[in-house]
């Protein structure tokens, strides 16, 4: 059995447009949320490349450009699902592990909502953590998120 281990990482900050959801691990926060051409869905972006990583497959900014009008406010979750979509003729999903680093929101309370919602999408476990920045730089003075994720594959 052949097995691939991929890491992935994504950052963004947070956006001033009024009415903009935070959504993170494809459910909505209370919050503002985050810059980017899709949701800004820093868990799913992570995971995604973690899992496009380890397929050898490149990243999700070449699969999913920030330059296609089609993909503006796309829902992160649905392109996590073609990511893994992509990767099943030759690859399944053995398990996820991810952290968030954010000061707020807290995701202590709905960590078990996050695992099961990424897990029914990728067909494999899913642990999700949250780190705060102590107060330290961009992400400790609360200007934005980031998530770390590393997936491990096996050949089918």
């Amino acid at each position: 059995m052949t097995l691939r281990v991929g890491q992935g990482f994504d950052i963004h900050p947070f956006s001033d447009a009024p009415g903009r959801p935070l959504v993170l691990g494809g459910a909505r926060f209370e919050g503002r949320g985050l810059q980017g051409h899709s949701d800004g869905d820093v868990v799913c972006h992570a995971i995604a490349d973690a899992l496009l990583g380890a397929a050898g497959l490149g990243d999700i900014g070449a699969l999913f450009p920030d330059a296609d009008p089609a993909l503006e406010g796309a829902d992160s979750l649905g392109l996590l699902a073609e990511v893994v979509a992509k990767l099943a003729p030759r690859w399944e999903v053995a398990n996820v592990d991810c952290t968030v680093i954010a000061e707020t929101p807290r995701l202590a309370g709905r960590r078990e909502e996050l695992q099961a919602r990424l897990a029914g999408v990728i067909g494999a476990p899913v642990s999700l953590k949250a780190k705060r920045g102590e107060g330290l730089g961009a992400l400790g003075r609360k200007e934005g998120i980031a998530c770390l994720a590393v997936a491990l594959i096996r050949q089918r």
